[in-house]
C-alpha cells in the first residue's frame, strides 16, 4: 500500500486493583497515516499534539524504528502524520496507544514479519507491563502478564450493559509522579487484599456479574497513595455508586477517574455527581460516557 492508516484506542488500567495486569480499551483514538514517499516526515497535527516533535525524534516514530530493529531491517521513508482524540497525560494510554500504532504500522510497512503475541510482547516490554498496551492492541478487556518468558493474556469481551463514564480534569500528571508515590513493600494484608479482589475483578468482568464490581474494584495498593495527586478522587470512590455507578477507579495513574455504569439505566445523576465533585475541588474538565471498544488497532 502507497498509503494506510493505523487506528489504535484509549484504555483504562488497573481498575482498582488490576494494578499493571488489567486494562480495557475506550472510544478515543490515535490515527496515524503513512506515506511511502522519497524522504522521511513526521507531521503532528492538531493543539495537543503542538508540542511534540515534528521530525524522526517522535515517540511515534521511535516506536516504529523498534519494530525494524526487531527484524533487522531499516524502516522505508514515509510521511507519517499523527492525530490524536486522547488527551496526554491523563491516564487514559495516550503512551500505548501511540506506541501500539507505531509498532503496527512499521510491521505493515515492512511486510508484517511480526504476530500478534510478538507485537504485544515488544509493547508490553517497552511499556514494562501489558496494563494499556494490551488492550489497545486486542480491544475489549485484556488480562495479562508479563514475566522473563513472554506476555501471556486472556482478552474477554466486556459484559452486556457495561457502560463507562470517564471524569477528565483539565490538568496532566505524569505517570512517574504517580508511580513515585507509591510504597516499596505493602503489608501480608494489603498483599492478599490485592490479589483477592483483583481476582474477583477478573471473575466479575469475565461472567458478567456486574452486581460484584462496587466490591471487586476496591484497591489498596495504588489508589490511596495517588489520591493527595488528583483532587475529589477519595470522594468519587466513595460516593459514586450511591450515584449510579456500578463501581469506581482511578484511571491508570491518573487524573482521570473511571465509573462503570448499566448501560440501561440513565447517567444524569452520575454526571450531577461528577460535576459537583469537581466544582467543590476547583476542577474544571470534561465527562464523558465512553464506549468499550472492541476492535483494537486497525489497519485500513
Amino acid at each position: 500500500m502507497t498509503t494506510f492508516t493505523v487506528r489504535a484506542p484509549a484504555s483504562s488500567a488497573n481498575l482498582g486493583p488490576g494494578f499493571d495486569s488489567l486494562g480495557l480499551s475506550l472510544g478515543l483514538f490515535t490515527t496515524l497515516r503513512v506515506t511511502r514517499q522519497s524522504r522521511t516526515e513526521v507531521v503532528p497535527i492538531g493543539p495537543d499534539l503542538a508540542q511534540t516533535p515534528a521530525d524522526e525524534s517522535n515517540y511515534v516514530y521511535r516506536c516504529m524504528q523498534i519494530t525494524a530493529r526487531r527484524v533487522g531491517r531499516e524502516l522505508p521513508p514515509v510521511r507519517v502524520e499523527i492525530q490524536t482524540e486522547i488527551p496526554l497525560a491523563r491516564g487514559l494510554g495516550s503512551s500505548a496507544a501511540a506506541l501500539v500504532a507505531g509498532l503496527v504500522a512499521a510491521n505493515v510497512l515492512l511486510g508484517e514479519p511480526l504476530g500478534q503475541d510478538e507485537l504485544l510482547d515488544m509493547a508490553a516490554r517497552e511499556e514494562g507491563h501489558a496494563d494499556n498496551v494490551a488492550p489497545a492492541l486486542l480491544g475489549g478487556i485484556a488480562v495479562a502478564t508479563l514475566d522473563k518468558v513472554g506476555t501471556h493474556f486472556v482478552r474477554l469481551s466486556p459484559p452486556e450493559h457495561l457502560g463507562v463514564t470517564v471524569l477528565i480534569p483539565d490538568f496532566e500528571l505524569s505517570t512517574s509522579k504517580a508511580r513515585a508515590v507509591l510504597p516499596t513493600e505493602y503489608s501480608r494484608a494489603d498483599t492478599v487484599h490485592a490479589l483477592s479482589h483483583a481476582a474477583l475483578l477478573a471473575a466479575a468482568l469475565a461472567t458478567g456479574r456486574l452486581d460484584l464490581l462496587r466490591h471487586a474494584m476496591q484497591d489498596y495498593i495504588h489508589q490511596i497513595w495517588r489520591a493527595p495527586l488528583v483532587p475529589g478522587l477519595s470522594d468519587v470512590l466513595e460516593g459514586a455508586v450511591e450515584h449510579g455507578a456500578l463501581g469506581a477507579a482511578l484511571s491508570g495513574a491518573g487524573p482521570t477517574v473511571l465509573c462503570f455504569h448499566d448501560a440501561r439505566h440513565s447517567t444524569a445523576g452520575l454526571h450531577t455527581f461528577l460535576g459537583a465533585v469537581m466544582r467543590r475541588n476547583g476542577l474544571e474538565g470534561r465527562i464523558l460516557n465512553l464506549p468499550i471498544d472492541l476492535g483494537g488497532v486497525l489497519v485500513s
